[in-house]
């Protein structure tokens, strides 16, 4: 039996009388055989594991003739006698001393636990009750539950987490300090520290509505959106170039600019998704929304050599099915491109038939030459913006000029080459004019007739405009100037001009089952339609990708809302719900709050897809404001905080950390949107694709504002990623869950990275001319970083990492003044330099203090 906290009225008295809810009362779960057993959440997980991919729905691989995932079928083979559980096959094979019998087979290297074998053997004995799994079956409003502690509760989110609390005889957690929730709230919906002031002020605020205002006010800002996209650009393996050898350049960043403003502007769910999807198929497609169905365009595009383009074309069509299924669905639909999917019921003909939807974009698999830089692959649209316009408008200009100036020079040099011909002057000149001409010519001129007359005169113009008229620059001085402005005009097109890449079904195809998931062995033909296991197609709804789309929001569709509201849930608390945010399959994780998700997903639904909405439930929830300390015990018992007893704390991603940096030292440049940056990275990062003379791998870093725009923006190469963004997606495949690592690498990356440098140096600068005061520059920098107030024990030790700093710079100005010649923000050469680079090293410590790197 497993002890389990316990809590009660009882216990709540005692908790009153000083006795802690972990130290005091213990109670004992009761045995198996007297619980109910739910098939979900205690057998079908065992089942998966162990089971499945042998005895599973995918009848090719099928063994024994035994199949377990359906309940008839495990009878009628006598694996499971319902209430016999010393009759069933299952049963006898889990606990058989033969090797030759025992399962799971001693080969698989895959063991039962005496409790799960345990749990088996209950179940059986129950009946052996089979139940749909929970994902696939439509959610519905749970009833909220009562709890003994209503007075904490802020809305049904807190009462859902306290009923599971009170039942594990677990107590929330304190509401963090003021200064703490304004950090949090601002790492988590914009990615940026709050100003000192801002913090006092939040601090000092007695209105009781302060909080939530706090959190609209941030929902509000244009930070907003950059913030909360970054798990969607993650999930949509958005990147500024094609990956593999040659990697062109891509004008992606367009559609990640869409994103950006889109969540800004709070659309609703289903029509983000809905345009992302198909926004090229909606009736009077904007530019916005063919510039949204970009999201099935951010895919690795194969332009070597040795590619065979139809090959890449259905690499690029199985990825699209894996990202979109993984997204949307929370489904490993990947899994049946080759054969019935081992756990789930998908089957190889459902996998092939949403395909079908994908599979009528008018592309080749590979990507189309423009410039060394830029390669594209069609269909794509082009998007002049201010800049292209203006130089075109001004190229234009120039050429109308030269033009006009040399139309009465050319038309005369025309005159004189045509009469030189008809004339048989110069028959020479005759030579590779086309054939229907030259039997013109052979004609006498009175025998040809008005028509012939007219169009031998429209040939022999267009003859000389594009053979004869360059050999005459050197006698025109004004057509070697106009020829070379038309061909920068040409070249600047073709490396400036935006041109997103956006789906079109323009193009289709047959669509067949591919044996194996091979592209060159078509067999049954299918059409579109969408996985049988789930809700039907409406019958009104088109059959293309945008009645997937609509049929992705309709009413009876089980997934969608799941997977999306775990997913919004796991950017604020570190972990889904469901912790295989990726997999809401039969192998996902049973979720310990399955009301709460169902509770979450139905409310979603109903607010009308309201992003913000949701999202300023979770964060004003008392869950979410609860303080990140634990004791002891509590860690024993819920390491994982899967019981939401404190708050989660981990480390920022490293993308807010650079901005987290720049930010407190003032560096920042907010602009929004727009090109690609290059800040600082490792010298030579991009040579190891520096094998062939294509282009210049030269990585060209920014110089001014560019160097310290917001990570967002930085220019992401698929195959070589920033260096110093750790635990990053690599951005080449769909990842809607990135693991977090630590790792040398991290600290140094934050110690030596010229950014970190330069921040601190800028950061030390500004504290130096804000005050004369050691401890008032310490606490100002202390408050700019941890958005806090140090306490006088910290202050003492920055005074005295300071003083040491400075014993160490007092010897060696050399020194100083190398550490302050890091990176390309200059050092005020009005502040002393060793006191400079004295308090610039206490910065940078500071930054790399554990408190500042976490969200608290």
């Amino acid at each position: 039996m497993r002890p389990t906290l316990y809590r009660s009225t009882l216990f709540c008295l005692l908790v009153g009388f000083g006795l802690t809810s972990f130290d005091t009362v213990v109670a004992f779960e009761p045995p198996l055989s007297n619980r109910a057993i739910d098939f979900n959440r205690d057998i079908r997980p065992i089942l998966s594991e162990n089971c499945f991919y042998c005895h599973g729905q995918d009848g090719n691989k099928r063994e024994g003739g035994v199949r377990l995932d359906h309940r008839d079928e495990a009878i009628s083979s006598g694996a499971i006698l319902p209430d016999n559980p010393s009759q069933s096959g299952l049963l006898q094979r889990i606990h058989s001393d033969d090797p030759d019998l025992l399962m799971p087979p001693a080969t698989s290297n895959r063991r039962l636990s005496s409790e799960q074998k345990e749990k088996l053997r209950a179940w059986i004995d129950q009946g052996a009750p089979y139940s749909d799994h929970w994902a696939f079956s439509k959610p519905t409003r749970p009833t909220e539950p009562s709890v003994h502690h209503s007075n904490w509760p802020k809305n049904a989110i807190d009462t859902f987490l306290l009923h599971r609390m009170e039942k594990e005889g677990l107590a929330p957690s304190p509401e963090a300090d003021r200064a703490t929730l304004i950090k949090r709230l601002y790492a988590d919906l914009i990615g940026l520290p709050p100003t000192p002031e801002e913090v006092r002020s939040f601090a000092a605020n007695d209105d009781p509505m302060a909080y939530e205002k706090l959190a609209d006010r941030l929902m509000q800002s244009e930070h907003y959106g950059e913030r909360m996209s970054l798990p969607w650009l993650d999930a949509s393996r958005y990147a500024d170039s094609n990956g593999f050898q040659q990697d062109g350049d891509t004008w992606q960043w367009m559609w990640r600019d869409w994103v950006v403003s889109t969540l800004n502007q709070n659309l609703p769910f289903d029509q983000f998704a809905t345009w992302q999807l198909a926004g090229d198929l909606l009736p009077n497609a904007t530019l916005e929304q063919k510039i949204a169905s970009g999201f099935n365009r951010n895919h690795l595009l194969n332009g070597e050599g040795g590619a065979i383009a139809e090959e890449q074309r259905f690499v690029i069509l199985f990825d699209r099915m894996d990202t979109t299924s993984t997204v949307f669905l929370g489904l490993t639909m990947a899994c049946a491109q080759c054969h019935d999917h081992k756990y789930d019921p998908i089957t190889q003909k459902d996998y092939y038939r949403l395909m079908d939807a994908f599979n009528r974009v008018p592309e080749t698999g590979t990507p189309q030459f423009f410039s060394k830089r830029i390669r594209v692959g069609r269909p794509f649209i082009e998007v002049p913006n201010e800049e292209v316009t203006a130089h075109l408008a001004t190229v234009d200009a120039q050429l109308a000029e030269l033009d006009q100036k040399l139309r009465p020079l050319l038309d005369a040099a025309f005159q004189g080459w045509k009469t030189g011909i008809l004339t048989d002057q110069r028959p020479t000149e005759s030579k590779g004019l086309p054939e229907s001409v030259l039997k013109l010519l052979a004609k006498e001129a009175n025998q040809r007739s008005d028509d012939e007359k007219k169009n031998l005169d429209t040939e022999f113009r267009k003859h000389f405009d594009a053979k004869v008229k360059d050999s005459l620059a050197d006698k025109l001085p004004w057509l070697s100037d106009a020829n070379r402005l038309r061909k920068e005009r040409s070249d600047y097109v073709a490396d400036q001009m935006p041109r997103p890449m956006v789906m079109s079904d323009d193009q289709p195809r047959d669509t067949h089952v591919l044996l194996r998931g091979e592209y060159l062995k078509p067999d049954e033909k299918v059409t579109f339609n969408t996985p049988a296991f789930l809700p039907p197609l409406p019958e009104d709804a088109p059959k293309n990708r945008l009645g997937f789309a609509r049929w992705l929001f309709s009413e009876k569709q089980p997934l969608t809302a799941r997977v999306q509201v775990n997913r919004m849930w796991q950017h604020f608390f570190g972990v889904g719900l469901v912790k295989t945010s990726e997999d809401f399959g039969v192998q996902s994780e049973y979720p310990l709050h399955l009301d709460l998700l169902d509770w979450l997903a139905v409310e979603f639904r109903e607010s009308g897809w309201d992003m913000k909405r949701l999202n300023r439930l979770i964060v004003t929830s008392a869950a979410y404001r609860q303080s990140s300390r634990f004791s002891p015990v509590l860690l024993s018992y819920d390491p994982e905080n899967r019981f939401y007893a404190r708050a989660n704390r981990f480390r920022m991603p490293s993308m807010i950390l650079r901005d987290w940096a720049l930010a407190s030292s003032g560096l920042l440049d907010r602009k929004i949107g727009g090109r690609p940056v290059y800040p600082y990275q490792p010298d030579g990062i991009w040579e190891s694709l520096a094998i062939t003379k294509e282009r210049d791998f030269t990585y060209p870093i920014s110089s001014g504002s560019e160097l310290v725009r917001r990570s967002l923006y930085t220019f992401w190469r698929r195959t070589v990623g920033p260096a110093n963004m750790f635990d990053a997606s690599n951005r080449q495949t769909c990842k809607v869950r990135v693991a977090t690592t630590s790792t040398p690498l991290h600290a140094l990356t934050t110690l030596n990275d010229p950014t970190w440098v330069e921040a601190s140096r800028a950061l030390a600068t500004w504290c130096m001319h804000q005050s004369s005061d050691r401890s008032s520059r310490l606490r100002s920098a202390f408050e700019r970083i941890l958005c806090r107030e140090p306490s006088d024990n910290e202050l003492a030790r920055l005074e005295k990492a300071l003083t040491k700093q400075e014993s160490f710079f007092a010897t060696s100005d050399a020194d100083a003044k190398s550490f302050l010649g890091v990176g390309a923000y200059p050092a005020d050469e009005k502040l002393d330099s060793q006191a400079l680079a004295s308090l610039s090293v206490v910065c940078l410590a500071l930054f790399n203090l554990d408190e500042a790197l976490t969200r608290e």
